[in-house]
């Protein structure tokens, strides 16, 4: 690349890395219900035990994101980035071998913890790394993986199931042990944040000279670590009440975005939608997540993150209300597009937004533990809506409900006091 040098060349394969790493964190979300009709049939399992089923990825995944989240920013970034695509994808492969249900489930429930893990790793690498004028337009290219995984899950769906059967969908999910974590051992470095605070200077000295990149400063009153130092750092008197809020918001973000992409297509089909294919409607939604995460990554680098992420979070309130009046074929697709900016791509922009919020050594650990919060709402959100679906109330409710769960997110992230570790980085410049 002409007149690149080593530090956007290393920029740049990070991105692409965590993307790619990120994207199967998209095929899962939709992979397992491409598989339920098969499961049901082979199995000979209920509606209920299959919904038990898709839990436990979530429960694995919910434990994931707080240990691994925290223990990131103990043993290294890298390192557990490499392990947690090891971990699932072994666990991926595994599920494709399944005998029974109680396998299959447990085979899920422990692929969960890794793949749990793997985002507030990318997370906290990209955010570092990222140019500080385009840090949330670089975090959102890299997050955009997430929407094109669930594309090709979604897709691939069409032509391997009735083909090759079911199984091989999770085959294909076990991919990123021979494409990613070899590129990815060789290539990726090391959190240059994460050898000055545990003391390894000489290192971070020599990878800094060889990107060409600025050696980060020990922050006052962090050059001893301790494996509780990230967790102490989230609910610290500055910190407290802004971690509080984003939890809040991110477990509305998530019972949202897996509460409609559990029931939405059902419900447009009972309300007569002409939507066409589910896999159109797959398409636009995802496609509306990637733009939203492109366009609003690059307005939060001009204008802030907090009021990019709270709009979208409002737009995707507004757009789900407005579904439930029926609006007309075209207002169907855009409003379906515009659902996915402020659920995917809210969440993805707002994933930038809290790693940002504290400093190097609670990265990890503090997107970490909003995600793992996050995912109680992503367990609740397929419950609410069948609870609703259930209660043969009129198909309008669900909207109501899920529109009413991401204004409250709107809200919280709008109430998130000031950083003090980005109020101090302002005052430093």
């Amino acid at each position: 690349m002409k007149g690149s040098t080593p530090q956007s060349q290393s920029l740049w394969m990070i991105v692409g890395l965590c993307g790619l790493s990120v994207a199967f964190d998209g095929y899962d979300l939709v992979v397992y219900g491409t598989t339920v009709p098969a499961l049901l049939r082979e199995w000979q399992i209920s509606a209920s035990e299959a919904g038990t089923l898709g839990s436990l990825a979530l429960v694995g995944m919910l434990v994931g994101a707080l240990l691994v989240g925290t223990l990131t920013d103990i043993l290294g970034r890298r390192k557990m980035l490499l392990l947690c695509l090891t971990w699932f994808s072994v666990f991926m492969a595994l599920c494709a071998t399944a005998p029974s249900p109680e396998w299959f489930g447990a085979f899920r429930l422990l692929g969960g913890l890794g793949l749990g893990g793997l985002l507030p790793t990318a997370a906290a690498l990209v955010i570092e790394y990222a140019p500080p004028r385009h840090r949330n337009l670089t975090y959102g290219v890299m997050q955009s993986g997430y929407a094109v995984g669930g594309i090709l899950a979604a897709a691939a769906a069409i032509e391997v199931i009735p083909n090759a059967g079911w199984r091989v969908m999770y085959l294909i999910g076990a991919t990123p042990l021979l494409l990613v974590v070899p590129i990815a051992y060789r290539l990726l470095p090391e959190s240059l944040d994460f050898l000055v605070l545990h003391g390894r200077r000489d290192e971070a000295l020599a990878l800094a000279d060889r990107l060409e990149a600025a050696l980060p400063e020990p922050q006052a009153g962090q050059d001893k670590q301790h494996w509780y130092s990230g967790v102490r750092e989230l609910v610290t008197p500055g910190h407290r009440a802004g971690t509080v809020l984003l939890w809040v918001a991110c477990f509305c973000s998530l019972l949202t975005i897996y509460g409609l992409n559990t029931w939405l297509p059902q419900i447009m089909r009972a309300a007569q939608f002409p939507l066409g294919s589910a896999l159109t409607f797959l398409v636009v939604f995802y496609l509306g997540s990637i733009a939203g995460s492109v366009m609003g990554g690059r307005i939060a680098d001009h204008v802030g993150s907090k009021p990019v992420v709270a709009t979208s979070f409002l737009l995707g309130s507004i757009s789900i209300l407005l579904l439930a009046i029926r609006p007309s074929t075209w207002a169907i697709y855009l409003l379906v597009a515009v659902a996915g900016h402020g659920t995917i791509g809210a969440q993805n922009l707002f994933n930038a937004y809290v790693t940002r919020y504290y400093p190097p050594v609670a990265r990890s650990t503090g997107i970490g533990w909003a995600l793992g919060i996050g995912r109680l709402g992503a367990i609740l959100g397929p419950t609410a809506g069948g609870l609703i679906i259930d209660s043969g109330a009129v198909w309008q409710w669900n909207f109501y409900l899920f529109a009413a769960v991401a204004l409250v997110g709107a809200l919280a992230v709008g109430l998130v006091p000031v950083s003090p570790s980005l109020a101090a980085a302002r005052a430093a410049h």
